[in-house]
């Protein structure tokens, strides 16, 4: 027998430094312990399988959170405090803390693994209440520290699974029970709950009968066992809650999910449950069956009650061939690999112009909620197209906007873009034109004789629109620019289209405010290569552009560094065929509408 401890002790102790490595940030919950008794004899322990791999911990002596903070800085994000399960006599601090923490960051949580007291007359004056306090005081700790952890305090939920499950609807429950002096007038009240296999009720017939001895001894009182039989505790200012159990959970039935729910929804509390024909007890985030959907269950449950905003996508708005078919899309999880929607076949079919061209479309979603789109008609037309959409499969009626019309001279408009002024509430449309005789100093018989400048219009309501204005003369040919909001101001991707000297390439130019003056066109960014059409998009805070490598019938990216800008061409794949588009970020609802078409 000592030898086989003497073996687990050596397996226990090594065992990776990294399977602990997430707890060496875990910091103490209290400054002083209320209720404690001190007790030398009373020491913390893992519970260690054959293979040494840590499954829970015994015998909490100093409760602790453990934070895990996501890195977004932007905007105060959601937390979640984690009750990991055990009866009441161990945490699966791992399975039911760790994992599940690591899980809520890759949704844009930040989540604090608490690990909690576990009842005992050893070192507590009254065992029924230790958890309670410890919980109670991590809701508090983390408002107390919203500013410093970058957390919204009126977006703190707690989770539980199984007897984690019963603290968690205990917090849910008993917030207003003073279980401790409590440091300032800050509340315990969580702001929603999330309860996965949980132990609610310490009725028998119902309740689990080793978390309840636990919790409340082998002789509770009638009236301690209906105190902490949180189904009957439920009011309306009980906080929304999402459920989950197995019917097949023959630990901790089942009934304890559905009494809690009814619970919930005779108070008329904000609740949805998933109960699952399988699973058992103890799944987790789940490994097989149906009880794997759980966690996708509860994403889409936070964004729908604002708790997380909705998850990104990236479309790519494209034309093929000469544009005749249409709009085509694209998109993407990551902004590198992209595929085509609806077979690559046109959402959209050209309607207005010469000669019915959809080319160049440039898709933005506007302050009016709607998706605004512009594009080229034709060759040589004197206006563009537009058209709006709430969905981007149903769309306006399309209109030819006469932009140049009262320029007689004007030989073409091409590749207009649209960008949101969210400071005047206004949308400025802005395209490349050759006005013939415009420009002489840098009129060439190269390229058909074009000499393009960026012109411009605005409007708030696309009725009526501002009179038409040169937006940018660079001092050379410049064609399809694209603006958009940067740190300070404006950035303008724009394409030098000077063929001698050669140019062919992408340059960038700044201003202030949308409607310019822009500085002076930067140093090409793009490399020994002809290249146009660059649109653009943040990504990790550092702008990602693509661009059509034209001659070479492909696409391109530059990626922004701190160093200037890195050709990442070889990172990205773009549909066969791909022309000339634009990249806009959609919630992923739009795109799983967009791929049932």
């Amino acid at each position: 027998m000592n030898t086989t401890l003497f073996f687990g002790l050596v397996l226990f102790l090594s065992m990776s430094i990294n399977s602990f490595s997430q707890e060496s940030a875990a910091f103490p919950l209290w400054d002083k312990i209320p209720g404690a008794i001190k007790n030398e004899a009373y020491k913390e322990e893992p519970r260690v399988d054959a293979q040494g791999n840590r499954t829970g911990i015994r015998k909490v002596i100093e409760p602790t959170l453990i934070p895990f903070l996501v890195e977004n800085k932007s905007a105060k994000n959601a937390a979640v405090i984690i009750c990991p399960g055990g009866g009441y006599s161990v945490l699966s601090i791992d399975k039911e803390g760790i994992k599940v923490a690591e899980w809520f960051n890759s949704i844009g949580v930040s989540a604090f693994v608490l690990k909690y007291r576990l009842p005992s007359d050893d070192i507590m004056k009254d065992k029924t209440v230790g958890p309670l306090q410890d919980a109670q005081e991590a809701i508090r700790v983390l408002r107390r520290n919203a500013a410093k952890w970058n957390l919204d305090e009126n977006k703190i939920g707690i989770m539980g699974f199984s007897a984690g499950g019963h603290l968690a609807s205990t917090a849910s429950t008993h917030y207003l029970d003073k279980v401790y002096e409590a440091k300032g007038d800050i509340s315990a009240r969580p702001d929603f709950s999330m309860l996965i296999y949980p132990v609610i009720s310490m009725e028998n017939g119902i309740t689990h009968n080793g978390s309840k001895e636990s919790l409340l001894g082998k002789t509770a009182s009638n009236e301690l066992i209906a105190k902490y039989s949180n189904e009957k505790e439920v009011n309306e200012k009980t906080p929304p809650t999402f459920l989950v159990h197995a019917t097949d959970d023959h630990a901790v039935p089942v009934e304890n999910s559905i009494n809690y729910y009814m619970a919930l929804k005779k108070n008329k509390v904000r609740a949805e449950m998933h109960i699952y024909e399988n699973g058992g007890h103890g799944f987790g985030l789940g490994t097989k069956g149906t009880n794997t959907d759980w966690s996708a269950s509860l994403e889409h449950w936070l964004v729908a009650n604002k708790i997380i905003a909705e998850k990104s996508v990236y479309l790519f708005s494209y034309f093929k061939g000469n544009g005749e078919d249409g709009l085509h899309l694209a998109y993407s999880e990551d902004g590198y690999k992209w595929q085509t929607l609806k077979k690559d076949a046109s959402f959209l079919t050209p309607e207005v112009g010469k000669d019915k061209l959809m080319r160049d479309p440039c898709i933005i979603k506007g302050g009016d909620g709607l998706y605004h789109m512009v594009w080229t008609v034709s060759w040589t037309d004197k206006g563009i197209g537009y058209a709006s959409s709430k969905d981007l499969i149903h769309w306006s009626k399309q209109e030819f906007l006469p932009v140049m019309e009262h320029e007689s001279g004007t030989r073409n408009t091409w590749a207009p873009e649209i960008t949101y002024d969210e400071v005047n509430k206004e949308y400025m449309i802005y395209w490349a034109s050759t006005i013939t005789g415009k420009f002489p100093e840098t009129q060439s018989t190269e390229d058909s004789g074009y000499n393009h400048r960026i012109y411009y219009t605005t409007t708030k309501d696309f009725k009526t629109y501002s009179p038409t204005k040169l937006l940018y003369e660079p001092g050379f040919n410049v064609i399809d620019s694209s603006i958009l909001k940067d740190d300070k101001g404006y950035i303008m991707f724009l394409k030098d289209e000077t063929k001698v000297p050669v140019q062919k390439n992408l340059k960038v130019a700044y201003s202030d405010k949308l409607t310019g003056p822009y500085t002076k066109a930067s140093a090409a960014i793009t490399g020994n290569y002809w290249a146009e059409g660059p649109t653009a998009i943040k990504i990790d805070g550092k702008w990602l552009v693509y661009f059509d490598k034209y001659r070479d019938h492909k696409y391109g990216a530059l990626k922004q560094t701190d160093k200037g800008w890195e050709d990442v061409s070889d990172k990205v794949s773009f549909p066969q065929g791909t022309r000339h588009g634009t990249v806009l970020e959609v919630p992923k609802s739009m795109l799983l509408n967009l791929m049932k078409e």
